[in-house]
C-alpha cells in the first residue's frame, strides 16, 4: 500500500490526508500536536519537524513527503531555514519524493499575471525566505516539487478573507482588509489546492520546478458580497485600512507589521496564471459560490 508523510495539520494538510485517504493511502501526518481528521487510514503523530532523526524514522518507507508546515508569520526569516533543512534531510536520508506547499511572497512585485517561470526577486525577508526554501531544494539534487497557493478561501482557510471578513459579513458589521476592494485579486481554495499537491506528486513531469494552484480571481467585495448572500447576511459594508492604519495596529501585533512587505500595490490587479496546473495536472478552480457554500 502507497505510504505519505505530511508535516503540518492545517486545513491543507488535513484535506491532502483525506484525499489520500479516500483513494486507499496510508498517511501518517506530524505536528507538534499531534492533530490531524479522524480517518482509519491517517495516523496522527506528535512530533517537531525540526528534529531530523525522528522526521526521517517517520518518513521511512514512505513514497512522498508533503509539508504544509510553516513557522509563525513574524518568525519566517530566522526559523523557515531551520525547519525546511531538517525536512531535506530527511527526504535525502529516505528516498521520499519532496512535495512542499508555497505561496506567491518569492515572486516579489510583478507587473502582470504572476507565472510559475518568473524569477524569485523577492527582496523582503519573508519573500526571500519562501525563495531560500525552494531553491535550496531545487538546488538538492532530490525529487521535488513546490505548489504555490494564493490567499486561501473556504472551509477551514487561515487567510486575511476568513479572518477579517466572513465573521463581520455574517454579523452584519462593518468590514476592514488591507487591500483594495475593488481591483481583482487571485484566491485558492483549500480543496484546491490539496488536489494540486496530490496530483503534483503522481506526475513525474511535475517534478523539479514549481506549479500554481487553481486560484478564483475577482475584487474582494465582489467576494464578500458573494458570501453575504449565500449566508442571508446584509450587503457588506467595507473600507480599506490604510498604511497608518496597519501602522498603529502593528504597535500591538506583531502580525500586522509584516503586512508592509506583502500588501499589493494600490490599484495594482493580482493575478495567477495557473493554466499549466489544467493543463498538465488536470486540476481546475472549484466555483467561487461551491467554496464558499461549504463555508456556510
Amino acid at each position: 500500500m502507497t505510504t505519505h508523510v505530511i508535516v503540518g495539520r492545517g486545513a491543507t494538510a488535513s484535506k491532502t490526508a483525506l484525499l489520500l485517504a479516500a483513494d486507499g493511502e496510508r498517511v501518517r501526518m506530524l505536528s507538534r500536536t499531534g492533530g490531524g481528521p479522524d480517518h482509519p487510514l491517517v495516523e496522527r503523530i506528535a512530533a517537531d519537524a525540526t528534529d531530523t532523526d525522528r522526521l526521517t524514522a517517520v518518513t521511512e518507507g514512505a513514497d512522498t513527503l508533503f509539508t504544509t508546515a510553516a513557522p509563525p508569520y513574524h518568525l519566517w526569516p530566522e526559523q523557515f531555514p531551520v525547519l525546511s533543512a531538517s525536512l531535506l534531510r530527511a527526504v535525502r536520508r529516505t528516498g521520499a519524493a519532496y512535495v512542499m506547499l508555497g505561496n506567491h511572497y518569492a515572486y516579489g512585485p510583478v507587473a502582470g499575471p504572476l507565472t510559475p517561470d518568473l524569477p524569485l526577486a523577492a527582496t523582503g525577508p519573508k519573500g526571500r525566505a519562501r525563495a531560500r526554501v525552494w531553491e535550496e531544494a531545487a538546488a538538492s539534487g532530490v525529487r521535488v516539487t513546490e505548489v504555490r497557493a494564493g490567499q486561501f478561501y473556504g472551509a477551514g482557510a487561515v487567510s486575511v478573507f476568513s479572518l477579517m471578513v466572513q465573521g463581520q459579513v455574517r454579523a452584519g458589521r462593518p468590514v476592514l482588509v488591507p487591500q483594495p476592494l475593488d481591483v481583482p485579486h487571485s484566491y485558492s481554495a483549500i480543496t484546491d489546492t490539496a488536489r494540486t499537491l496530490i496530483a503534483a506528486s503522481r506526475e513525474e513531469a511535475a517534478y523539479g520546478r514549481a506549479w500554481h494552484a487553481p486560484t478564483s480571481t475577482l475584487p474582494v467585495r465582489e467576494l464578500a458580497a458573494r458570501f453575504a448572500t449565500l449566508a442571508g447576511a446584509p450587503e457588506p459594508r467595507m473600507e480599506e485600512l490604510s498604511e497608518r492604519d496597519i501602522a498603529l495596529l502593528s504597535l500591538t501585533e506583531p502580525f500586522w507589521a509584516e503586512m508592509h512587505e506583502v500588501l499589493v500595490k494600490p490599484g495594482h490587479p493580482f493575478v495567477v496564471d495557473w493554466s499549466e496546473t489544467e493543463k498538465v495536472l488536470g486540476v481546475t478552480a472549484t466555483a467561487v459560490d461551491e467554496v464558499l457554500g461549504e463555508v456556510v
